[in-house]
């Protein structure tokens, strides 16, 4: 096929420049961290790396039919010397792909002609909603119900066959690929220090050489109960972009017949993969919170109708760890309006927590980072137009990682499974929920000592100024859906309001109040595993108001900052490592 670019050289130049495309900064090829490993580690770090970016060469072909093909475009005209080609590609390495939301809700698209497919990768290109449904009931009238339930299954990738669809375990389509990256693993584990970071990497190696779940499960037991490694592997499977399998839950004849056949609906993974060096005083302080896990479940609302992946019953399978970021790779490394600031996996719908195990925390430190004086003048400023002048002293950029602590151990909490009838609201409630966790416990928090009062009022504060968007999200992004949200929730509720001038103010003890109460609604919802109830509390409270709207408006004045990018110097000097 032939490509067409999709934004002029005047777009490209001026997404491409440094107020428009943020970056982040992974370790350095001279970062202590780095230099003060082990000789050992440091080989592995070149074979997780190369593994990393073949995982990265999947999910692009997840995400698009047209990625691969595009990027080889732009590779031969970049060596042709198109300038146009070449600020294109420093977008597609930044979103990961031809398409992406930019941080105002615009999709970006960098090929002219082709259109963003509900389906992406992971369907036939060609395959409309209709014509999907319609097929899945043809087969499960026909008694094809197996069938059935491996495309819709978290691993597949569907392809037509014939007037039907078939699914292929994503280990079997990119099975070429998937046996070099066991390969790297394997070598990796040859050469690390840690004993048992080598066998999480053995058995991650097996499960990517035959198609099953099981041999995931155990990965994914091995992987959770990794707490003091000196390196840091992941290859991230989640579900949050997969927007056409849950659609089936919306076709009332094929919503009933997937029930009356047992039929489970859950979306497909896209791949990621983070490789990095943990920081022994960060995880320090962020294990400080994990002797408060069982306290926080008791504290959970409704938590005698439901089974929590931390209780006081059992032991907490639960371990945390700070990371130096060196590589971050497809899914989890893609810049579409925002990047990952930490990950609570393997999520609930994976078989390891059905056979014992439990889930990692780990966070991105270069992510949440704010090193740079320019950024911390746009803070400043963003402050100074949007926020109450009563509420400056309260404002501190540090307190987003404590928030982000309980925002992930939120994850755990609540209902631990029978949340998959919510359709394409799960992901939205379920972030909704982690972020009313992390809010609703700080009072128990202060009083058992973990945090002080002063930090509390900091946490809310920093949470609340930080939830302001420049523009209404889309649907389809959960994370940003969620804080339109509870700001709206905040609002109506009156712990937050924002004046006729676009002002933010905070009633701070009340926040806590009305978090719980939220939080409260959100399990009710979660339980009741109805795709009709997700949808109503979402659309009751997803509402962008003309306060919202003008706190937006500043917003876009003060900060041009339209995606962002990662810079990568120690995996590119890493990657380029004979083996």
């Amino acid at each position: 096929m032939k490509y067409e670019y999709g934004l002029d050289i005047a777009e490209l130049e001026k997404r491409t420049s440094k107020d428009y495309l943020v970056t982040k900064k992974m370790l350095d090829i001279d970062a202590k961290e780095f230099l003060n490993l082990k000789d050992g580690d440091k080989k592995a770090l070149s074979y997780l790396v190369k593994a990393a970016r073949i995982i990265e060469k999947i999910n692009m072909q997840l995400d698009s039919h047209h990625n691969l093909p595009f990027k080889k475009f732009l590779e031969e005209q970049i060596k042709k010397g198109s300038k146009q080609a070449e600020l294109t590609k420093i977008l597609f390495d930044a979103q990961k792909g031809i398409f992406a939301l930019d941080c105002e809700s615009n999709l970006v698209k960098l090929a002219k002609g082709l259109e963003k497919k509900q389906g992406r990768g992971l369907y036939p290109e060609d395959l409309s909603l209709e014509e999907f449904h319609q097929i899945l009931i043809r087969m499960i009238e026909e008694g094809k119900i197996e069938e059935v339930k491996k495309i819709l299954n978290q691993r597949s990738v569907v392809e037509r066959q014939g007037k039907e669809l078939k699914a292929i375990d994503y280990v079997d389509k990119f099975q070429n690929d998937f046996k070099k990256v066991a390969e790297l693993l394997l070598r990796a584990s040859c050469v690390s220090t840690c004993i048992e970071f080598n066998e999480f990497l053995r058995l991650q190696s097996q499960a990517l050489l035959v198609a099953d779940p099981m041999l995931d499960a155990y990965a994914d037991r091995k992987w959770a109960l990794l707490q003091d490694t000196p390196l840091e592997f992941t290859i991230t499977r989640e579900n949050y972009s997969d927007e056409m399998t849950e659609t089936v839950l919306e076709n009332e004849t094929l919503a009933k017949l997937l029930k009356e056949n047992n039929i489970d609906v859950i979306s497909k993974d896209y791949l990621g993969a983070r490789v990095g060096i943990v920081n022994k005083e960060g995880t320090d302080y962020i294990l400080k919170v994990k002797d408060y896990l069982p306290l926080m479940a008791d504290y959970m609302p409704y938590n005698d109708e439901y089974s929590q992946v931390i209780d006081n019953k059992n032991k907490i399978s639960q371990t945390m760890v700070d990371v130096d970021l060196v590589e971050v790779a497809g899914d989890v490394g893609a810049f579409r309006a925002g990047i990952t600031l930490a990950e609570n996996l393997p999520n609930n719908d994976k078989l390891s927590l059905t056979i014992g195990g439990g889930r990692r925390n780990v966070y991105h430190r270069q992510i949440r980072f704010v090193t740079d004086e320019d950024a911390k003048k746009k803070i400043q400023e963003r402050l100074d137009n949007t926020l109450d002048k009563e509420f400056h002293k309260y404002y501190d950029d540090t307190m987003d990682h404590p928030f982000t602590i309980g925002h992930e151990n939120g994850h755990s909490l609540g209902p631990k499974s029978g949340c998959e009838a919510l359709g394409k609201y799960k992901s939205i409630i379920e972030e909704n929920k982690a972020d009313m966790v992390s809010l609703a416990m700080l009072d128990v928090l202060v009083e058992e000592g973990l945090y002080t009062k002063e930090e509390r009022d900091k946490i809310i504060v920093t949470f609340a100024a930080d939830s302001l968007l420049k523009s209404k999200p889309e649907l389809t992004q959960a994370h940003r859906v969620r804080t339109v949200m509870q700001n709206y929730y905040f609002i109506q509720n009156e712990a937050m309001s924002i004046s006729k001038d676009g002002f933010l103010s905070v009633d701070i003890d009340r926040m806590v109040y009305v978090a719980r109460q939220m939080l409260g609604e959100i399990i009710k919802v979660q339980l009741s595993n109805d795709f009709s109830v997700g949808e109503k509390y979402v659309l009751d409270n997803f509402i962008w108001t003309p306060e919202m709207e003008l706190v937006g408006q500043k917003l876009r004045k003060i900060s041009k900052r339209l995606n962002g990018k990662t810079e990568q110097k120690l995996a590119d000097m890493l990657f380029e490592e004979e083996i």
